[in-house]
């Protein structure tokens, strides 16, 4: 496995994400990587006692968080290996968000860590749709879904 995560490639002036950019040192600081056999990706993240809902149980807006973030990096992470390009080389291929689709399949506990898996289900020059699931405990919790976009460059900074 890489040591860098897709997030740390992103450019500095585009990684100040509260979910995953290294910039923002009050952020999630997800870390997204290529499994083993690079057919995924995976993340992990232990939740805060501050991160609930119901005493014992994660808030569903972190869990869609984790998921938007791990498909972003997992769309950007895709589209530099169909470009065969290497991660971080530029211009930058950075996603954003166009729809995120979170089921909640169980209540997800707090006090272990999760696991994200994603699955890059349709890649584009410009469009990656992402199949995520969430689990706790090796139990799936949550499964998701997240179509990204190349991001417009009128959200790039100036």
């Amino acid at each position: 496995m890489n040591s860098l995560a897709f997030q740390d490639y992103y450019p500095d002036d585009l990684a100040h994400c509260y979910g995953c950019g290294k910039n923002n040192p009050h952020g999630h600081q997800l870390k997204s990587y290529w499994s083993e056999d690079g057919k995924e990706t995976i993340a992990h993240f232990m939740p805060k006692p501050y991160h609930t809902a119901i005493p014992g149980y994660v808030y569903g807006g972190l869990i869609a968080s984790l998921i938007d973030c791990h498909g972003t990096g997992t769309a950007s992470a895709a589209a530099y290996r169909a470009a065969g390009r290497e991660p971080g080389s530029l211009p930058a291929l950075r996603f954003v968000t166009a729809s995120l689709k979170v089921d909640f399949l169980a209540p997800t506990p707090l006090g272990v860590e999760l696991e994200l898996r994603g699955v890059p289900v349709e890649v584009k020059e410009k469009k990656v749709v992402v199949d995520i699931t969430v689990a706790a405990n090796g139990q799936v919790t949550a499964k998701g879904q997240v179509i990204a976009v190349r991001m417009p460059e009128s959200m790039a900074p100036k």
